[in-house]
């Protein structure tokens, strides 16, 4: 994708296909908002009030991996890389929890790199169209390993605003695992911690200027 317009259609494209406003958000690594002004531009959502949109567009950055991602190799590559800033923290961890999707391969990959098993989280953003997130639920899923009494390594493939991160801690502590850190391939928010777990990044992309 080289520039906003194809940003709306890749927006509209995907509305038309079903996905929520949340996945959407999750496919085209932007927050949920500017998901959501991308479908707005692109006239698909037409029951949305005028009165509701955004004016003049939300502050936002995209960035696409995909020249990583359509690549097992290079996907594996970056994988390392990120579990090799993981290496450096903590003893005996034995989980790596992705963050569905995008953050499922990196996990698996660094998974495999780290020797722990592979568990994944869905979470409730892909549930979302409007109103209040913290209404929904996500959800981990039963076919990979569970969590209880583990300390936990957490994949991502974006951090925006460190909410799905957060809320991804904290559902493994309510599971009763122990997560230890946190990594991703790029940061779009500067975070070094969030909810007292150490977050890295392969990449952290800074804004120059006023917003």
């Amino acid at each position: 994708m080289k520039n906003v317009d194809d940003l709306i259609e890749s927006a509209a494209e995907l509305a038309q296909g079903g996905l929520s406003k949340g996945e959407i958000a999750d496919e085209l690594n932007v927050s949920r908002e500017t998901a959501s002004w991308l479908i707005e531009r692109s006239g698909v959502d037409e029951a949305t009030p005028t009165a509701t949109k955004q004016i003049g567009g939300p502050h936002d950055i995209h960035v696409d991996w995909s020249a990583f991602g359509r690549d097992s190799l290079r996907l594996s590559y970056a994988g390392a890389a990120m579990a090799d800033l993981l290496s450096k923290e903590g003893n005996g961890v034995d989980l790596t929890v992705g963050i569905e999707k995008a953050g499922i391969p990196l996990a698996t990959s660094i998974a495999r790199e780290l020797d722990t098993d592979l568990s994944t989280y869905t979470p409730r953003k892909h549930q979302w169209e409007e109103g209040d997130i913290e209404d929904l639920e996500g959800t981990f899923s039963r076919n990979f390993a569970t969590i209880r009494d583990r300390g936990c390594y957490i994949v991502d493939d974006i951090v925006t605003s460190g909410t799905t991160m957060t809320e991804t801690i904290n559902a493994v502590r309510d599971r009763g695992g122990e997560p230890i850190a946190c990594v991703v391939l790029v940061d779009k928010r500067g975070v070094e911690e969030l909810e007292g777990v150490p977050v890295h990044s392969l990449l952290q992309v800074i804004r120059v200027g006023n917003e």
